[in-house]
């Protein structure tokens, strides 16, 4: 029984990939939507390009997500 080094490299490269991506996706989506007072409503609302930045970003996670889970059950 031998190990194929390379192989098993080029998983954990592309698995620790993943995973930063996805957390850092996730941070910049949390960030894309800053918590900022609105002078008519008095409330507070996110800004229409921090929801569009969190809802490109959230849309990159799941696509990864959905592409890892592929290919495991392929």
């Amino acid at each position: 029984m031998t190990i194929d080094w390379s192989s098993l490299a080029l998983v954990a490269a592309v698995g620790a990939t993943a995973a930063l991506s996805v957390v850092t996706l996730v941070a910049l989506a949390i960030v894309g939507l800053p918590a900022r007072p609105d002078p008519v409503l008095g409330a507070v609302s996110p800004s229409a390009a921090g929801r569009a930045v969190a809802g490109l970003c959230l849309l990159a996670v799941a696509t990864i997500v959905g592409y890892g889970l592929y290919v495991i059950a392929a």
